[in-house]
């Protein structure tokens, strides 16, 4: 075994080594707490809770999408059409934004964590809301979390600031959550386990190696450490635990993915109906989706300019129509998934009213770049639903602060996330 060379102050160069493994030590971001107990009993009780966020990574035309009246009695605006057969059970939010995120669609980075100045050179990403959701409740499914995405860009961030990849195949999601595999891909899938589980042995093994000249700062930093490498180790045993569970059996064959990029609107259903079947499975509590959205003539009638040349229409009123054709699409689309979930029933409820949901973008104006008056809509979940929450720019609460409200409908103890400290005004019933 590989020896180990201590001083007063560890640094990210200081590792633990053993039998071809190392594993560094970086500096704690925070002791990650155990589930809480309503997370933990939620499935007892048989009221299960589940949060999806959802991003427009061109942006969503707010005077297309953001009622004049506030309150219950709000007009129906062209983007909220298609959704007003759910009316009463999403809210339309206008004048909030993340403080200090910036950057165009940069911003996009920080549409679930809150991190300030994603456009800055020395910017470093903090973790997202339902990473942090899933420290805590994701041993409770087969799948943690899922990160997928139409267009190769993910929204999920780890406690140390790196992107998870994202999905992108459709396929593939379908096989990992439905489809067994071979006996030796099973027995390759609970090698890698064990593997885990060896290295987190051998990190223990030196323990008291590394700490025997430390002063008391840098042991409780290690003692920090070593609480998450325990929470890992806990990880992988639950992991192992479902990698012995058959998967649930869906009454649906495997999907083809859809190569053409045009075609978003068949790229956009297919990844929605897999996000239903997990949901309506159990199968994970927490999802995140970033939209289609690039440089493509998209397949709708009357489109004839890229995608992306649209959303920066600089106001010009034929752009503006080509724009609206695609964005009134994507709104449709979302309308039918929420369609679909509030017309299942979970126990006296429907995935709806279990399932917290966000769908917005990072970009309140994505012609000139803004990141403020973010288009929100709010939809699902125990909330009080079916109105316009029209906020004062300069007074508006951080958009983090329907982070804490979906994290305390999930049932953990939160009373705050990133910029926001305490729940989102006016959604309490």
């Amino acid at each position: 075994m590989t020896a180990i060379h201590t001083r007063p102050a560890l640094n990210r160069r200081t590792f633990l080594r053993g039998a071809g493994v190392a594993v560094g030590l970086p500096f704690l971001e925070g002791m990650m707490p155990r589930p809480s107990r309503a997370a933990a009993t939620a499935g007892e009780t048989g009221d299960v809770r589940r949060m999806l966020a959802v991003c427009a990574p061109l942006g969503i035309h707010t005077p297309f999408l953001f009622p004049e009246k506030s309150g219950p009695d709000y007009e129906v605006t062209p983007y909220l059409e298609p959704l007003q057969h759910v009316r009463k059970k999403f809210t339309v939010m206008s004048g909030l934004r993340h403080p200090d995120v910036d950057g165009g669609h940069s911003a996009e980075m920080s549409y679930l964590t809150g991190a300030a100045h994603p456009s800055q050179p020395s910017f470093r990403n903090t973790i997202s809301v339902d990473q942090f959701a899933a420290e805590r409740i994701g041993h409770l499914t087969r799948v943690p979390s899922l990160s997928l995405s139409a267009n190769g860009a993910g929204l999920s961030y780890t406690r140390s600031g790196v992107r998870v990849p994202p999905e992108t195949r459709p396929s593939k999601l379908f096989a990992r959550l439905f489809l067994e595999g071979s006996d030796g891909e099973k027995a390759d899938q609970m090698r890698r386990i064990k593997d885990g589980q060896s290295i987190m042995d051998l990190v223990r093994e030196q323990t008291a190696a590394v700490t025997k000249n430390l002063g008391r700062d840098d042991i409780d930093t290690l003692d920090q450490y070593f609480t998450s490498v325990r929470e890992l180790e806990q990880r992988l045993v639950y992991a192992e635990d479902w990698a012995k569970k058959p998967k649930p059996v869906v009454d649906r064959k495997p999907p083809t993915d859809i190569e053409d990029r045009a075609d978003f609107a068949g790229q956009m259903r297919l990844m929605y109906d897999l996000i239903f079947l997990a949901i309506q499975t159990d199968s994970t509590r927490l999802v995140t989706f970033c939209g289609a959205g690039g440089n493509e003539v998209v397949n709708l009638k009357g489109v004839e300019d890229g995608w992306h040349n649209l959303s920066h229409h600089g106001k010009d009123p034929g752009k503006i129509e080509q724009l609206a054709l695609i964005e009134k699409e994507e709104m449709r689309i979302f309308g039918e998934f929420l369609r679909q979930l509030d017309g299942a029933k979970e126990g006296e409820n429907s995935l709806l009213d279990q399932t917290a949901i966000l769908m917005g973008s990072n970009l309140g104006n994505a012609s000139s770049h803004n990141n403020t008056n973010l288009p929100v809509i709010a939809a699902g979940g125990r909330f009080r639903h079916g109105q316009h929450l029209k906020f004062d720019e300069e007074k508006a609460p951080p958009l983090a602060d329907l982070f804490v409200s979906y994290l305390q409908h999930l049932g953990l103890e939160e009373e705050g996330f990133s910029t926001g400290k305490g729940r989102m005004e006016g959604l309490d019933g």
